[in-house]
């Protein structure tokens, strides 16, 4: 049996690791914040319409892929709409960007058909723009 001193000092030593949270080990990766999810209205605005939505790629007048990326038809188009490239994968799964045909594309993964996108600059998306893409993704893909 413990002296009450030594008990106290264990259950002090129990409170203060308690309150510190999840402890990492030396080899686990450190979790970095990601930016915050974009809205549609963003998506659409700083993606799909700078890179996407030209001539020659995801324009109504010679949509690549059969996929247009305009404003006022993007989200009809992608979101559980099944992917041309991969038949067993929808364009844009809400809630879960790793089975969304398209974030593989944009990401320039091993599986896809075809090449990276975009085409003219493939890997150009900014981290926060990948980011923002996939956090609505995750989020439920909700038009806003």
């Amino acid at each position: 049996m413990r002296s009450r001193p030594a008990r106290n000092v264990c259950a002090l030593a129990l409170l203060l690791l308690a309150g510190c949270g999840d402890v990492k080990s030396p080899t686990e990766p450190l979790e970095v914040p990601s930016s915050p999810a974009f809205t549609f209205a963003q998506v659409q605005a700083q993606i799909f319409t700078p890179n996407c939505a030209k001539a020659g790629c995801h324009a109504a007048s010679a949509a690549s892929g059969e996929l247009v990326l305009e404003a006022g038809r993007s989200y009809g188009e992608i979101v559980n709409r099944p992917a041309v490239g991969n038949s067993s994968l929808d364009r844009i799964e809400p809630g879960n960007p790793e089975r969304s045909y398209l974030i593989r594309k944009l990401r320039g993964d091993p599986d896809i058909t075809g090449s990276q996108m975009p085409l003219d600059n493939p890997g150009s998306l900014t981290r926060e723009q990948m980011d923002g893409l996939v956090g609505w993704v995750r989020a439920g893909a909700l038009n806003n």
